[in-house]
């Protein structure tokens, strides 16, 4: 930014926004300040706070940014097996990263308030089931699985049973063993069923 020049509306937004993300991967969500986030935008936190009004309101919406959104990291193997593998040794690799780690962070801050935590829970649960969709899609093109089994609560299963694996264990990665026993076991028989 040169000096005297003034970003407004998108440009800022997208600035503390990127800032945000920066800090929250330096730092963790427990560590962020309004402060560190306004000093890397380069703006003033009085400026954050006329948008988002609350360090968890912010880093919701950084966190966001960081969920695969594009098409292009849907894997398409041809084998509905190999893509949900690989989709769910992602979510495991996530889950078991600092991302995973800010996300536990962010829900255990927010868990008593209830608006920020409806937020949080659909935009990642929005941000894995297109995923799962997708690959659900292909598989019923390529006659792998019936059209009932493109719904929402199927295509997540296997990540739900993941979470479930975290919950219990804590941030410890699931083995490539368990992420295969979801697949084979649950996922598949559950999408094949007549």
């Amino acid at each position: 930014m040169t000096q005297g020049t003034r970003r407004r509306g998108a440009a800022l937004e997208e600035a503390i926004l990127r800032a945000a993300v920066d800090e929250l991967l330096a730092v963790g969500y427990r560590d962020l300040t309004m402060d560190g986030v306004a000093t890397r935008a380069g703006t003033a936190k009085n400026v954050i706070y006329r948008r988002w009004p609350s360090r968890a309101a912010l880093c919701i919406a950084a966190y966001r940014r960081m969920l695969p959104s594009s098409p292009d990291q849907t894997p398409d193997t041809g084998s509905l097996r190999r893509d949900a593998l690989a989709l769910l040794t992602r979510a495991n690799d996530r889950m078991s990263s600092p991302m995973g780690t800010i996300l536990r962070q962010l829900l255990a801050d927010i868990r008593s308030d209830p608006e920020r935590l409806r937020e949080l829970r659909d935009q990642v649960a929005r941000a894995g089931v297109a995923h799962w969709l997708t690959v659900l899609a292909r598989a019923a093109s390529r006659g792998e699985v019936g059209e009932a089994a493109l719904t929402p609560r199927v295509a997540t299963v296997a990540v739900d049973l993941l979470r479930n694996e975290y919950a219990l264990n804590g941030a410890t990665p699931v083995t490539a063993d368990v992420l295969v026993e979801i697949v084979d076991q649950v996922f598949l028989p559950l999408t094949t069923r007549p």
